[in-house]
C-alpha cells in the first residue's frame, strides 16, 4: 500500500470593486475597454424579465456596439425563479448559444438575478468570471456583495449554492427610480439590519432621515449604500465562507427565511426579514440583551420605513416554527439565532460563535405572540 500526497496549496486573490453611482451604463463599459474581463469577448447577460425591458436591452445594444459577441438570456421576475430548475434552463440555453469557458457572465437585476447567476457562473464550465449590475435596494444592500450565492429548493432557501465572488459590482442608484414602492421599502429591512449589528449611529441616521430615504434624495440614497458596502465589508473580510463571525449577518433571517418561504413568496425578502426582526429583538429583550426602549426604537424605525412588524393571518404560525429547522445555522437539531446586544452590536454566545442555542418551545412563544 502507498500514499501520494496530491499538494495543492494556493493563495487566491478574490479583491473587487463596488462602483456607486448614477447611470453607470456607460462606466461598465470603458471598465470592459479597460481590460476588466481581460482578453473575453464573449457575454452572457442575464436578467429577469422585469429589468429586461428597463437597463438589460440598453446594455445589451452598448455591448453589440462596442463589439462583444453578447446574448441575453431572460428568466421570469421573482423569488419563485430562483431555483435549480431555471439555472439549468439558463445553461441549456447558453450552450445552445455556444457559450463555453471563453465567456463571461453580467447579471442585471436584484437579488434574485444576482444570487442565481453567481452560482451559475461558477459551476458553467467549472467556473467562469462574472460582474453584478445591481438594480435594486436589496440588491444594493446585501445580496450582490461578499460572494454568497444560491438558489432555493421546496424545502428552504439559499441551502444550494456556492461561495464565488464577482469581478466587480456597479450599484446603479439612478435604477432605484424605476422600483416600485414597496420594494423600495423591502429594500430597506436590510439596511436597518445592519444597522441594528453593526453601527448604533448609523441606525440613528435612518432614523432622522427616513423621509429622504424614501424619497430617493440623492444624498440620503450615496449615504446608505456607502454604509451598506462598509459593513458589510467589515464582516466578510473577517469571514468569507462564514464560519464564524458572517453568522451575524444572518440577523433577522431565521423566521424571515421561513416566514418567506411559508408565505409562498407572498411576501417579499425584506417584509420577511422585518418580521424577523421584530422576533429576533423580542428574543433578546426576554433574554436580557436589549431593554424596552432598544426593542421599541428597533420595531418603530421598521415601521417608519413602512414595513411590516407582525405575522400575517394567513400564516400557520406551527408551519413556520417547523420551518425554522431548514435554517443553515441549526446544529444538531437545535435551533440557533443571532441576537443584537442592544442596537448596534451583536452578542458573541462563545468565542467565534454568534448564533445562540435557543429551545423550541422559547422560538414557539415568541412567534406566537408577535401580534
Amino acid at each position: 500500500m502507498s500514499t501520494f500526497c496530491v499538494e495543492l496549496k494556493k493563495v487566491v486573490d478574490d479583491t473587487y470593486d463596488v462602483e456607486i453611482g448614477y447611470g453607470l451604463q456607460d462606466r461598465l463599459l470603458e471598465d470592459l475597454a479597460d481590460g476588466l474581463m481581460g482578453k473575453l469577448r464573449k457575454c452572457a447577460l442575464i436578467t429577469d424579465s422585469t429589468v429586461q425591458k428597463l437597463y438589460a436591452e440598453t446594455i445589451l445594444e452598448k455591448l453589440k456596439a462596442a463589439g462583444y459577441k453578447a446574448e441575453m438570456f431572460v428568466f421570469p421576475a421573482g423569488e419563485k425563479s430562483k431555483t435549480r430548475e431555471v439555472k439549468a434552463q439558463l445553461e441549456d440555453a447558453m450552450l445552445a448559444k455556444e457559450f463555453r469557458r471563453d465567456c463571461f457572465i453580467l447579471a442585471v437585476g436584484g437579488g434574485v438575478v444576482t444570487d442565481l447567476v453567481g452560482f451559475l457562473a461558477g459551476t458553467y464550465g467549472r467556473g467562469v468570471p462574472f460582474i453584478n449590475y445591481a438594480t435594486t435596494l436589496l440588491a444594493a444592500a446585501d445580496a450582490s456583495v461578499g460572494g454568497k450565492t444560491a438558489v432555493d429548493t421546496p424545502l428552504a432557501t439559499n441551502l444550494i449554492g456556492l461561495f464565488n465572488q464577482p469581478r466587480k459590482v456597479y450599484l446603479d442608484i439612478e435604477t432605484w427610480k424605476t422600483l416600485p414602492e414597496r420594494q423600495i421599502r423591502s429594500g430597506l429591512a436590510e439596511t436597518i439590519k445592519h444597522a441594528c449589528l453593526a453601527d448604533r449611529e448609523f441606525f440613528d441616521y435612518l432614523d432622522r432621515h427616513m423621509e429622504e430615504i424614501l424619497a430617493l434624495e440623492p444624498a440620503a440614497c450615496d449615504h446608505i449604500a456607502e454604509a451598506n458596502c462598509r459593513i458589510k465589508y467589515e464582516v466578510v473580510m473577517k469571514d468569507e465562507r462564514e464560519s464564524g463571525l458572517r453568522e451575524v449577518l444572518n440577523l433577522g433571517h431565521t423566521v424571515g427565511r421561513a416566514i418567506e418561504t411559508v408565505s409562498d413568496y407572498q411576501l417579499l425578502h425584506g417584509e420577511a426579514v422585518s418580521i424577523g426582526l421584530v422576533a429576533e429583538v423580542d428574543l433578546a429583550l426576554s433574554m436580557g440583551l436589549m431593554t424596552q426602549a432598544e426593542r421599541d426604537s428597533v420595531v418603530a424605525l421598521l415601521k417608519k420605513a413602512g414595513l411590516p412588524v407582525e405575522i400575517p393571518e394567513y400564516i400557520d404560525r406551527e408551519a413556520l416554527v417547523k420551518k425554522l429547522y431548514t435554517d443553515k445555522k441549526v446544529r444538531d437539531g437545535r435551533l440557533r439565532f443571532v441576537l443584537q446586544d442592544g442596537i448596534g452590536n451583536i452578542r458573541e454566545y462563545e468565542p467565534g460563535v454568534y448564533a445562540f442555542p435557543i429551545e423550541e418551545a422559547v422560538a414557539r412563544e415568541i412567534i406566537l405572540n408577535i401580534s
